[in-house]
């Protein structure tokens, strides 16, 4: 999310640094050009890229979007039983980090000192219109006169009022006075009020950001001098007119509200010599329009391209919709005998899954219990007391009728991962036991995009086979062979111990394809103990990883990104009873 944030507010900073080049293009012409383009600039703080980009995501429609879900059916070679050992191994997820909180508080801190100044400055413009009483000047607003020292000034946006001071027209001619309020009236027709509470709303979300002020500084600039413009081109006399502003700024104070449209705004000297040079402004030729409708359509066709472009990159990230529900453990298959009590001083990490789906387990964490039940990763857990990730258990476990399938037909390193009635099974027994209670969620976290390598794809040959697909994987002996398998399902093999981190397609790729993979696994990533293959001898890879292998012989390269990812959370976890 800071990533996001951060992205968003460098593009939304360059994207007025533009701006500012643009208006000097368009120094010469009139001032409400430049005015609609600050604003633009100031509305781009609103509205990130990428929601524009999501948007772009959504309009290729003339694609085939529609992605098949096999059911993977694995074919593996083992023994049985099955003996997994190793070394005391699962160590405490790490505290995460206090910045992105800290940063959020001083962010609030600024928006509710911002939040209360303008408040504070609101009210007393309004205790001003209360007090007000109506004035007859058969104008196109009501008008009221205030016996405050405010400036003239329109008040409101949906049904703006014009408030005058009382005694205004004793310190004005008759010259002065018209020019005057017509140039309130110029800042009715334009909606400056709106445009400057749009400003108002972005100053308070992006204090910290220094364009955000100077957007500012040059929306009241350019918004007066378009006014002064419309006053002048309506015939007043620059003399009278120039004289009425600086009488007004002697007799009256300033509105304290930007969205209080007055008259003595921006650089006073400027802004009366400008009036009395009253040289016309140039109207824009036809080169400069077309500037201003190529740079408009730049930034709004851009973004929406890049959407249509990566369109399946982006989705690949988007979180699924809605997230499914943890399924009710009471519902689950259960074991009809199990026990779990704390493991010996001088014990090992062991799996041992046995004919009929029986279960032991010696020295485990529940965390290292939860990431095997629930097929997740490390990244993919948080949550719950310190303990989850300290005390070790020993557990034994017997099903309450056999379990299907061949325990011959499954390698060691992925036979609770793959083996699902066993998985359910744990599910249940770690929920009554423990009284585990989880949370399903979506996180950003470190991920690898298995996106196309440069040079394309290879050895990705498109499946003759109409049956269900068939993986023959090794994971421990790093050797994966497949058979109409989709690219969805290639990144769930890889997510599994293979590379640390979840795995999203972004190839793009539709349809199934056969192809076979060998490398030399890392038993440092595996999400089963660092030895857990010892059954198992490595695939003759020449030594390559995971990483250079899927690029090398399927033209498929693993980047590493920030992205989206289902975790699970332990909202709450408890020490087992005594067996």
């Amino acid at each position: 999310m800071i990533a996001g944030l951060v992205t968003h507010i460098w593009q939304s900073t360059l994207f007025a640094g533009a701006i500012g080049l643009l208006t000097l293009v368009l120094r010469k012409n009139r001032a409400a050009v430049r005015h609609g383009l600050w604003l633009a600039a100031s509305v781009k703080f609103l509205i990130p890229f990428s929601l524009l980009i999501g948007l772009g995501s959504q309009l290729d429609w003339w694609k085939d979007t529609t992605v098949v879900e096999p059911r993977v059916a694995a074919v593996l070679q083992i023994h049985d039983p099955i003996a997994i050992a190793a070394a005391p191994a699962d160590s405490s997820r790490p505290l995460p980090s206090r910045i992105p909180a800290i940063l959020f508080g001083v962010w609030v801190c600024g928006f509710a000192v911002n939040c209360v100044a303008w408040w504070r400055r609101w009210r007393q413009v309004r205790a001003a219109w209360l007090a007000a009483s109506p004035l007859k000047l058969n104008l196109p607003i009501p008008v009221l006169a205030s016996s405050s020292n405010l400036e003239p000034g329109v008040f409101g946006i949906v049904r703006p009022y014009l408030l005058l001071p009382e005694g205004l027209k004793e310190h004005l001619t008759h010259a002065q006075f018209e020019a005057i309020v017509a140039h309130e009236l110029c800042h009715v027709a334009r909606r400056d009020n709106l445009s400057s509470a749009i400003q108002m709303l972005v100053e308070a979300l992006f204090w910290f950001d220094p364009a955000v002020w100077w957007i500012r500084v040059r929306l009241i600039e350019e918004r007066e001098r378009a006014c002064d413009e419309a006053v002048l081109g309506m015939g007043s006399d620059p003399q009278s007119y120039a004289q009425g502003i600086v009488t007004v700024c002697r007799f009256y104070l300033k509105s304290p509200l930007d969205c209080v449209s007055g008259v003595t705004g921006s650089d006073l000297k400027r802004r009366v010599e400008t009036i009395m040079l009253n040289s016309a402004a140039h109207e824009m030729n036809r080169a400069r329009k077309l500037l201003l409708a190529a740079v408009g359509a730049v930034a709004v066709t851009a973004p929406l391209i890049v959407g249509v472009i990566h369109a399946p990159a982006i989705r690949a990230q988007e979180p699924p919709k809605p997230l499914p529900k943890l399924i009710a453990t009471s519902s689950l298959p259960e074991f009809e005998v199990a026990s779990i009590k704390p493991s010996g001083p001088d014990s090992n990490l062991r799996v041992d899954f046995a004919a009929g789906g029986k279960l032991f387990i010696t020295n485990a964490t529940l965390r290292f219990l939860i990431k095997i039940a629930y097929d997740i990763g490390d990244d993919q857990l948080a949550g719950g007391p310190g303990w989850i990730s300290v005390k070790r258990y020993d557990l034994a476990a017997t099903p309450d009728k056999p379990v299907g399938g061949d325990p011959q037909n499954m390698a060691p390193d992925q036979i609770l991962v793959f083996h699902k009635p066993t998985r359910l099974r744990l599910q249940r027994l770690l929920a009554e036991r423990f009284r585990l209670e989880l949370r399903r969620e979506v996180t950003p976290m470190p991920i690898f995009g298995l996106v196309i390598a440069k040079g394309g794809t290879k050895n990705l040959t498109p499946t003759k086979s109409t049956g269900d697909p068939n993986v023959n994987a090794k994971f421990g002996s790093g050797m994966l062979s497949a058979v109409g398998v989709d690219m969805n399902t290639l990144a769930h093999f890889l997510s599994e111990g293979q590379t640390g981190r979840p795995v999203v397609d972004m190839t793009g790729l539709k349809g199934r394809f056969d192809f076979k993979l060998e490398w030399t696994p890392d038993p440092s990533l595996s999400s089963l103990p660092p030895d857990s293959t010892a059954n198992q001898k490595p695939a003759d890879a020449g030594g390559i990883s995971i990483f250079t292998a899927t690029q090398q012989q399927l033209g498929l390269k693993l980047e590493a990104r920030s992205g989206a990812a289902d975790r699970l959370v332990v909202t709450r976890a408890e020490l087992p009873p005594s067996n």
